[in-house]
């Protein structure tokens, strides 16, 4: 089916995480109550600018999809879609709508923050640093950090300290999560000629660094209580899933094998998770009592 098709342009997974993840930002923002046509009105922004900075990847990214065996069924790559030139104008389409709803239903700074959000992960990180250093992902990182701050703006227009405490926190989750990730598909990687941290310096070294990397994310993750921006519920969720996430990237630096790395990717996936989701309920507590 052809909607389909065109569908696995889109990442809806990641995309959804990252319009959860600005709506977390929006209700962290809240000191009473929240707008739900303001949320639906950020979800739909947020869900166009990601979508368009990820059909975007599948345009750039298709000569090296072809190389790698879990992307090389990507509709582009495999010929399910004919043309990257209608990918690409596709993706400026929904880049444009995105800002026409951040403007018209929003304000101005959430328009601001997704379209920095876009313009990392499309330009700084897959046009530029992908193939070009190992620091790929930390700095495209910030586009899911981007994506908090829009939601918080969407809030508060204004600096406010919840959201960018969050941001900060998605900011140190995501060389976490990812690095897991490529060292389970390390040979495609290299195949691909994409220097990611594993192909780079070897799969131990890489473990340390997603270890240290995550004892700072689970200590960013308590400022926001340590600040009086939560309550008990989020600091009981930091504490535990942080501890169970540190868990297992011990036993990634202990045995840097496949399994594990796959097991430390899906548990980075759990702590945002429940991270974000305590977010939501400690404020709604919060906000009652």
């Amino acid at each position: 089916m052809t909607i389909a098709k065109y569908l696995r342009l889109f990442k809806l997974r990641i995309c959804s995480l990252i319009t959860f993840s600005a709506v977390v930002g929006l209700i962290a923002s809240a000191s009473g109550g929240v707008s739900f046509a303001k949320m639906a009105f950020l979800i739909i922004a947020t869900m166009l600018a990601a979508t368009s900075a990820s059909a975007f990847n599948h345009y750039f990214d298709s000569d090296i999809d072809s190389i790698m065996k879990r992307t090389s069924k990507r509709p582009l790559p495999s010929g399910d879609i004919a043309g990257s030139r209608t990918v690409l104008l596709m993706a400026a389409g929904l880049f444009v709508l995105s800002l026409i709803v951040s403007f018209a239903a929003l304000n101005y700074m959430v328009a601001l923050h997704l379209a920095l959000g876009a313009f990392v992960y499309a330009i700084i990180y897959t046009a530029w640093l992908k193939r070009k250093s190992w620091l790929n992902i930390i700095i495209g990182g910030l586009a899911g950090s981007f994506a908090v701050l829009a939601g918080g703006a969407s809030q508060n227009p204004e600096f406010c300290a919840p959201p960018v405490l969050l941001a900060i926190v998605m900011f140190f989750w995501t060389p976490s999560h990812f690095w897991s990730f490529a060292i389970y598909h390390k040979e495609e990687y290299a195949k691909a000629g994409v220097p990611m941290l594993p192909v780079v310096i070897g799969d131990s070294r890489t473990a340390l660094y997603t270890l240290i990397n995550t004892v700072i994310l689970v200590a960013s993750s308590l400022v926001p209580y340590i600040m009086g921006y939560s309550g008990s519920i989020y600091l009981a969720a930091a504490v535990l899933v942080g501890a169970y996430f540190l868990y297992w990237n011990v036993r990634l630096v202990r045995d840097p094998v496949k399994e594990i790395a796959w097991k430390n990717f899906k548990v980075s996936m759990v702590y945002l998770g429940v991270l974000f989701t305590s977010v939501i309920v400690d404020m709604a507590v919060r906000n009652v009592g």
